[in-house]
């Protein structure tokens, strides 16, 4: 059987992480990766957890142990209430605001299939969140690509582009906006306040939908807290994701949607299709979890430890690369990635198969492009090697680099 003529345009447009593929490499002995935003395991807290769940499953089996509303644990919406109005300033959240998702990927995936189809346009940044590229592209949309800046996304340019679309009849296909506002992945930088108010204005003036993608939002390490556009907007307009992958553990996968009671029910619907419901026990420990200790206290040492791991990288990207012309890189205020651009004739896809040679592994920028466009840019991840290796990586990378630029005649 020819299973090529058996699938469907979904089944063909499938593709496999460049990420995932690229990251098989990083396990060889010796090697050092910046490629995966995984956090430091010894930022979970393995004890606490263990006592929990021994403790619900089994004083809590009949619910730990059963099959879960789609919605998710009421308890945990008790504590994630809480937690909103602690973090954004955000009330009025109650049981109809919130779906629990495996994971923000599933909440991604939920909103694509709620929202998108072959007539709609979708508006991202560039460079995008390749989870969310992925995720949108398996409903064909037409992507509209926003340059982000060193203060976010470029409000100016997108202001043009909603003129052009509306001039042109087709700003009804616009189904949303999606932003990752706080210390973006893969690009590390953080829309400024001037910014978000004009996010929210364009997307009043032309009646859009924001989806704000907020998973690093608690990882601050410097600057002042910024509030978040769902706080700005409110819910008819905003439409906020979570996750405890980055503050919590990530093996829990627990995502959330936050938003207007009949968004959040659609995604309800489309959940119930996909997967029925989230797991009742990982839920229910996140819960008690919550309810017990104080999560921005439990967090502070492990936003310490990736403030050690950044200044170090910053610091050893600025004795390696400072004397090559054209070189660029972000000094995030907080989560896990810094975004660094290379001089014109750069390939760093192409780049890579040198850093394969030398064990060093980044992910290229090109992974987070719409259309696999060759790209100068690199993500780096600072929050999992020991601050020996990051050193001795920004080292291998140099001579990455330096060997590609000689190679191509780009370096004398």
């Amino acid at each position: 059987m020819d299973i090529e003529l058996k699938l469907s345009e979904t089944g063909k447009n499938l593709r496999s992480s460049l990420i995932r593929e690229l990251l098989k490499y990083a396990s060889i002995p010796g090697s050092i990766s910046f490629g995966g935003g995984v956090p430091d395991p010894n930022t979970f807290p393995r004890h606490e957890l263990a006592e929990i769940a021994k403790e619900v499953i089994e004083k809590e089996y009949a619910y730990t142990l059963q099959y879960n509303t789609t919605e998710g644990d009421d308890e945990l919406v008790k504590q994630i209430a809480k937690l909103l109005e602690r973090m954004y300033g955000i009330t009025g959240i109650d049981r109809p605001n919130i779906l629990f998702t495996t994971g923000s990927q599933q909440a991604l995936d939920l909103l694509a299939r709620v929202f998108l189809d072959k007539d709609s346009i979708c508006i991202v940044e560039f460079p995008v969140y390749l989870g969310a590229a992925s995720a949108f592209r398996m409903m064909f949309p037409q992507f509209i690509t926003i340059p982000l800046q060193d203060d976010g996304m470029d409000v100016d340019y997108l202001e043009r582009k909603l003129k052009e679309l509306d001039s042109e009849g087709k700003i009804k296909n616009v189904k949303f906006i999606y932003t990752v506002p706080n210390f973006h992945n893969p690009a590390g930088v953080t829309m400024s306040l001037e910014k978000r108010k004009r996010l929210v204005e364009l997307a009043e003036k032309y009646d859009l939908l924001v989806i704000e993608d907020d998973p690093y939002g608690m990882l601050r390490f410097e600057g002042e807290h910024l509030p978040a556009l769902y706080k700005l907007a409110g819910p008819d307009r905003v439409v906020l994701l979570n996750t405890f992958s980055k503050i919590l553990t990530p093996g829990l996968r627990i995502g959330m949607i936050i938003g207007r009671a009949d968004i959040v029910r659609k995604a309800t619907l489309a959940k119930q299709a996909a997967d029925l419901c989230s797991p009742s026990l990982n839920q229910r420990i996140a819960a008690r979890y919550l309810e017990r200790y104080d999560l921005f206290e439990q967090l502070k040492p492990g936003i310490e430890l990736y403030k050690r791991k950044k200044d170090v990288m910053m610091k050893a990207l600025e004795e390696e690369f400072a004397d090559i012309k054209g070189v660029h890189w972000v000094n995030p205020q907080g989560g896990l990635f810094t975004w660094l651009t290379l001089p014109d004739g750069f390939d760093t896809m192409d780049m890579f198969e040198i850093a394969k040679e030398k064990m060093i592994y980044y992910i290229p920028g090109q992974a987070f492009t719409i259309d696999d466009s060759v790209s100068t840019s690199m993500r780096l991840s600072f929050c999992l090697p020991p601050e020996e290796k990051i050193i001795e990586g920004v080292k291998r990378l140099k001579a990455v680099v330096v060997e590609y630029g000689k190679r191509k005649g780009l370096i004398g």
